[in-house]
């Protein structure tokens, strides 16, 4: 019998002696396009690839995270978008703070080398604020100036202690490569 890899579709062939290995190229349409930027950005920071044998998914989050000073950075940057995507959403303040500590708390850890990376893998701060987005969208009230100032105000305060978490351990490895080797 031979395999043969073809992307998943709407019609499954019966008469194909071939057995089909299905793989996603991306994630499932939820049919709401004012998240699906959302989705997309944490699908591919959260779920890009499948560990072969597994059901286990990695991202690029963890990936990009092993650049010591730019990894974790970065990648607050982009989680910061599902923020943005949640407040036009119509989520609740409390709910964006939330979201707000799954980056931050992602970003501070992630920032560790080794262990960090690791718990990156398993913490998925954007899936987890994405399944916030899907579950709060639409149950506040419309946004206001004070909630585009609070929220402004937050995400600027996320990417900079991102960029300055990422900053502090930059400096920390080159200190300790040059330590290490006598520059």
């Amino acid at each position: 019998m031979q395999e043969k890899s073809t992307p998943r579709s709407n019609q499954k062939s019966s008469n194909t002696p071939a057995q089909e290995l299905e793989f996603d190229v991306l994630p499932a349409h939820t049919g709401d396009s004012k998240t699906d930027l959302s989705r997309l950005i944490a699908w591919i920071l959260d779920d890009l690839i499948r560990v072969p044998g597994t059901n286990f998914r990695v991202g690029l989050d963890p990936i990009v995270g092993l650049v010591p000073g730019l990894g974790d950075g970065s990648t607050a940057v982009f989680s910061s978008v599902i923020l943005l995507q949640s407040l036009r959403a119509g989520v609740p303040r409390i709910v964006i703070v939330r979201m707000a500590l799954n980056i931050l708390i992602n970003s501070l850890l992630g920032a560790a080398p080794g262990i960090g990376d690791l718990f990156s893998v398993w913490f998925k701060s954007n899936r987890k604020n994405y399944a916030l987005l899907q579950k709060h969208a639409g149950t506040a009230r419309t946004s206001t100036r004070a909630d585009w100032v609070f929220v402004v105000a937050l995400i600027s305060s996320v990417v900079a202690i991102g960029i300055g978490v990422s900053l502090f351990v930059a400096l920390v490895t080159v200190r300790l490569l040059a330590w290490l080797f006598g520059f």
